[in-house]
């Protein structure tokens, strides 16, 4: 496994395989019921669902009660009242997504202060400390993966090319690291590109912004996005405006995947891998409730996906078949 980035205090990533259950961890953990919660940003879309279904099975099997899954609809202010009214519950852990840095940060403390363990998910609070403050990261190798879409993108750029970049306006640790990434690799291997720069607060936000950039800059001929929701809606409005720039993002839903099939605007596609990071933090849940030590930051690699895997790293990534539309594009079924 090679990851490219560091994590949010500089450490180096740890494997997924570091947290592995041996049968005596399972059967000390069935020993005694436990309760955690799990708090995400969104319960909307298919990585949400998939993640959460990789924690369920693994704190099913260990007899771990999930007591409630709880959508923040990418609110500060829901996810700290949610927070402080888990804290009043008492779960032995929580698992979470932050939506942001500075806003939530008094808040995730403050479970910390209560005893409860908690485990992280791609971000890390301002100031929160590994070891103080929560018990692990588990996060994508977010660096790796704006690398990869580079990568991807690059060979479909002509010399001197203009190319977009649309990055997350929120302070947010998994997003910053995709699009600083992007942009070095650009710089150190394709010197000749031109990058601009816009970021969006939210994301209905993203394709007006992909238009005033198409306005102010004509000669973009490719496209950034540092996730497949914004992107895809970015691809269609551009599409309805007669522009076609290739365009690469992170994460592989079900019309990117379609889009990449049929060999339009989607050239590059670095995935993460939902349900393997949920798995991952389900493990490190329950190390930590039996008080073994686990590592500061567990990272996932991406999935380097293109026209010619899309139909495998679909079942990879997802479980499940490819969309009949993927396998039909590809001449793989009728």
């Amino acid at each position: 496994m090679t990851i490219s980035g560091l994590g949010p205090h500089g450490e180096r990533a740890a494997p997924p395989e570091r947290v592995s259950l041996l049968p005596e961890d399972v059967a000390a953990a069935r020993a005694v019921t436990r309760r955690v919660a799990i708090v995400l940003h969104t319960l909307d879309g298919d990585w949400t669902k998939l993640q959460i279904s990789g924690m369920l099975g693994i704190f099913g099997d260990c007899g771990v009660v999930v007591t409630e899954v709880v959508d923040c609809g990418f609110s500060a202010d829901r996810q700290v009242a949610e927070l402080d009214r888990l804290i009043a519950v008492a779960p032995d852990a929580i698992v979470a997504l932050p939506v942001a840095n500075e806003q939530v940060a008094a808040a995730f403390r403050r479970v910390s202060e209560a005893g409860i363990r908690l485990v992280l998910l791609e971000n890390v609070p301002t100031g929160l400390l590994p070891g103080s403050h929560y018990t692990s990261l588990v996060s994508s190798d977010n660096f790796g993966l704006g690398k990869m879409a580079a990568a991807g993108l690059a060979p479909h750029l002509v010399e001197g090319a203009a190319v977009g970049v649309l990055g997350f306006a929120a302070d947010f640790f998994a997003t910053n690291e995709r699009e600083i990434a992007f942009t070095n690799w650009m710089q150190a291997n394709r010197p000749d590109v031109r990058i601009y720069v816009r970021r969006f607060g939210a994301m209905d936000e993203a394709a007006d912004l992909a238009l005033r950039m198409i306005a102010d800059h004509p000669d973009i001929s490719g496209f950034f996005v540092v996730w497949d929701t914004p992107a895809n809606a970015v691809a269609t409005r551009l599409q309805s405006a007669g522009r076609m720039p290739a365009m690469a993002t992170v994460d592989l839903g079900e019309d990117v995947a379609i889009a990449l099939a049929a060999g339009r605007q989607f050239v590059s596609v670095a995935a993460q891998q939902p349900f393997q990071q949920g798995v991952a933090a389900a493990r490190t849940t329950i190390l930590a409730l039996l008080g073994r030590t686990v590592p500061a930051w567990i990272a996932m690699p991406g999935v380097s996906v293109a026209h010619s895997n899309v139909a495998e790293s679909f079942q990879i990534i997802w479980r499940k078949p490819a969309p009949r539309e993927v396998l039909r594009l590809l001449g793989l079924t009728p």
